[in-house]
Order: structure tokens, then C-alpha cells, then sequence
């Protein structure tokens, strides 16, 4: 363990270049006693203690604090788009994905027939050639990788109808609002159930099939919970109450849309204004004015929006771990991260929020956006306290990912999967706490 921190905080992640480096390097050979581990037991020691690696962060964080270098009157929330270990050309359709599958299973089938007979070998077969052979050709490659993989086939799909009293769903909300709760609760189950990404291609085939198979089974089972909660209201409506018009009929589409990752089912397109569309995660972190990292989170989720409350939990969460009593009073964030109820619920907390309604790049006020919470907000920010307080955001969690992404070199993972992601990305952190608490030695030994 010692010996991948070391690394780390070097930049230096490849089990590969580890592995050199004990033969080379004085401080590594000094780390492993002059032994030289193979670069496969580095990257299978990575794996198996995946938990414990995670952990690090919150022992680090507790020797920053024992150090005094842990102040969190006000914290700078922020994040980062970080490569995943796959490439945006494995994204896939579904269509695609059933093409793969059964030229995987058809491979499969050719290696073990040993021959091809007569033909060429890439004409396709009789069965393949109508809708209904394609698809009980689909259903049996399936079956057959599941066989290959060690898995069962039929899996469960998850079973999830959003309640409107949880999201507040009025009359004004349609059947969208009810698609993306839906989602959201489908994604927060998989981030639970979060597991290793399997290493064969046929269950990395499987399980991008399955994933987009279940959002469109639960993009149906919304829509209908949406209709039926619609007739309910209409059936025990209030005399004289404006009910609208009744929902438009809703088709879903015959098979799954959208996209998944064969390689990182896990990861996700993630866009940022000015700069080009990666393949991967939406690191975050919560950073002290002293560039003291004190939470350090996944997501999913491209836009940051959504993610103020959860960093903020997680502060929270990793302060009382390491022993800090202190609360954080100011929390900071830029406007991305606007979410009115997150922030109430906050406030409600004790800490001051800070975050502005209107982004850079527009003139003026939203549409919609010029009074109440929003118009309170631009007057704090305004004011000489707000203004004074909330310059320190960019000076606060900007360099640190400048130093970890650029100085470091850490911008992609080297892990699949959502788990894995975050147990790296908690140690990226606990690495940079580990060069903070090294100078502050350095600079109180000198002084």
C-alpha cells in the first residue's frame, strides 16, 4: 500500500511503470526492500483492495487535521470531467449491441465447429434474414454468452414507478418529469448494487444489452404510473378544479434507445463548455481555502447540477470520520450546481450558500429567474461581504485540479467501473492531502 502511494502522489499509476521503477529508482527499491514486485501483482493488488485503498482518504484527512491544516469555515465545491478507461467509439445502440452479440455468439459457434463447409463464412445465415429470426437468433446468442460467461441470462429487471409526492410532481409536470425521476432512481439503485466490470467481452456484451434493456423497461413502466396517477386525480378531482387536458397517448419506442459503453458500462459522455466531449466521469470534491480536499465523489451525471446537497453529506461525513469538529460555516460553488431545494435544505443545516443563478455566459437574468431566492442571491453576491467570500471559490478548488489533472498527469482513470473510478479518485485525493501535509513539514522544519 505504501508503495502505491508513493506512486500516486508521483503521478506515476501504471502497474507497468511501477514495476520499472523498482528496478530503477532508489526511493521505490527503499519502499519494497529492495524486492521487485510484477506489474500483474500490483494491478491485482489494486483490485482486491479496492475498499481499503478508498479508505486511505479519510486516514490522510484525520493526520491533515491532527496537523491544523483542516480549516472548514468555507468550502469550495467543484468538479471535473475525468477520462474513463474506455473510448467514446465502444458507445453502442442497441442495434449495434445485438449485431456484437451475435457475431460474438456466430465466432463462438465457427472456433468450435472448427469449419465453415462450403461457404465463404460471411454470408448471413438463412434464420438471420427476417425480424422474428433475428431476434430468436439474438435470444439464443444471449443465452449461449451467458452460458460462456457463467451467468444467467434472464435477469431481473429493476421494477420502479416514481411517487409525485417524493418529486413534488404538479399539474404542471408531464409525463418527461416522471421518465427522468425514474432514471434517476434506476441510477442511484445501480450506484448501490455498484460491481467490478467484468474482464470477458461476452459479459461486458451482456450487461450493456441488459442496462439499456432496463431503461427502456422502466421508461414504460414510468409512463405508465404517469397515466395512471393522471386518471386518478381526474376520477377524485376537486368540483372546480382546472385538471388541463388529458395526457396525449404515448407510444414507446419497439427496442431501447439511447446508447451504452461495451468497455465501461459506467461511464458516460461527459461534456464541458469550451472543451471536447470525453469519455468518463464527473469527478467532485469539496476543498478547503487551504486546498485540503475533504470530499471526494463520482458521478455519472454530466451537468454538476443535482450534486450540491450529496458533496455536502459527504464533507460532512468524511470531518466527523477524521476526528474534525469543526463545521463548515460558507459553502461555495459556481452556478452549475443551482438547485433550490438543495440548497434550502442546506441552509437549514447551519451553512451560508453561496452560489450565483446566472452563469458566465449569459447577459442578464434568466427568463423567469429575476425575483425571489434568485434576485436574494445576486444581492449577497453583490454585496462586499458575498463578493469577498465568494472569490475564493476559483482560488480555492481550481488549482487543486489543476495540480492533479495537469501537474500530476491524472486525468484518466486506469480502472473499469463506477466503484473503481471512485475508490481511484479517493486515492488521487488522499495523495494530494499526503504533498500538502509533506510541505507543511517541510516549510515548519525550515522555518
Amino acid at each position: 500500500m505504501t508503495l502505491l502511494l508513493y506512486a500516486y502522489a508521483r503521478g506515476n499509476r501504471s502497474s507497468r511503470r511501477i514495476e520499472r521503477e523498482c528496478r530503477e529508482d532508489v526511493v521505490y527499491k527503499l519502499i519494497t526492500a529492495m524486492r521487485v514486485p510484477d506489474h500483474s501483482t500490483i494491478a491485482e493488488f489494486r483490485r482486491r483492495h479496492e475498499r481499503a485503498l478508498a479508505e486511505l482518504f479519510t486516514s490522510v484527512l484525520a493526520l491533515c487535521g491532527e496537523a491544523g491544516l483542516v480549516e472548514v469555515g468555507v468550502i469550495s465545491i467543484d468538479g471535473t470531467k475525468i477520462r474513463a478507461n474506455a473510448s467514446r467509439g465502444a458507445n453502442r445502440t442497441y442495434e449495434k449491441l445485438v449485431a456484437d452479440i451475435l457475431k460474438e455468439a456466430e465466432e463462438t459457434d465457427r472456433w468450435e465447429d472448427g469449419l465453415f463447409g462450403a461457404d465463404r463464412g460471411d454470408e448471413p445465415p438463412e434464420h438471420l434474414r427476417t425480424e422474428e429470426g433475428r431476434r430468436a437468433a439474438f435470444k439464443a446468442a444471449k443465452e449461449r454468452l451467458a452460458q460462456k460467461a457463467g451467468q444467467s441470462e434472464e435477469r431481473e429487471v429493476a421494477r420502479i414507478e416514481p411517487d409525485p409526492e417524493q418529486f413534488g410532481a404538479t399539474r404542471g409536470w408531464g409525463r418527461r418529469t416522471w421518465h427522468r425521476e425514474a432514471h434517476k432512481e434506476l441510477l442511484r439503485r445501480r450506484e448501490q448494487a455498484a460491481k467490478p466490470i467484468a474482464r470477458s467481452r461476452e459479459q461486458r456484451l451482456l450487461e450493456a444489452a441488459h442496462r439499456l434493456e432496463e431503461n427502456h423497461q422502466v421508461e414504460i413502466q414510468a409512463s405508465e404510473a404517469y397515466e395512471r396517477w393522471q386518471a386518478e386525480r381526474r376520477a377524485g378531482g376537486v368540483p372546480g378544479q382546472r385538471l388541463g387536458m388529458p395526457p396525449k397517448p404515448h407510444t414507446p419506442s419497439a427496442t431501447p434507445e439511447g446508447v451504452m459503453n461495451k468497455t465501461d458500462p459506467d461511464s458516460r459522455m461527459m461534456r464541458t463548455q469550451g472543451q471536447p466531449t470525453v469519455q468518463g466521469y464527473n469527478a467532485q470534491a469539496a476543498v478547503t481555502r487551504g486546498q485540503i480536499i475533504v470530499a471526494a465523489e463520482i458521478a455519472v451525471e454530466s451537468p454538476d447540477f443535482g450534486h450540491l446537497e450529496p458533496a455536502v453529506r459527504a464533507a460532512l461525513r468524511e470531518l466527523e470520520a477524521a476526528g474534525v469538529t469543526q463545521r463548515p460555516e460558507t459553502v461555495l460553488a459556481d452556478a452549475g450546481y443551482w438547485h433550490k431545494k438543495q440548497m434550502e435544505t442546506v441552509v437549514s443545516d447551519g451553512m451560508q450558500v453561496l452560489v450565483p443563478p446566472d452563469a458566465g455566459l449569459r447577459d442578464g437574468a434568466r427568463p423567469g429567474w429575476e425575483d425571489g431566492m434568485y434576485a436574494f442571491m445576486r444581492r449577497v453576491l453583490s454585496s462586499e461581504a458575498g463578493h469577498a467570500l465568494y472569490k475564493h471559490r476559483k482560488a480555492s478548488v481550481e488549482p487543486v485540479f489543476a495540480q492533479i489533472k495537469f501537474n500530476r498527469k491524472i486525468n484518466r482513470f486506469q480502472r473499469r467501473g463506477r466503484a473503481a473510478a471512485l475508490s481511484e479518485w479517493r486515492l488521487v485525493a488522499a495523495t494530494h492531502n499526503l504533498l500538502k501535509l509533506h510541505s507543511h513539514w517541510i516549510a515548519a522544519e525550515t522555518a
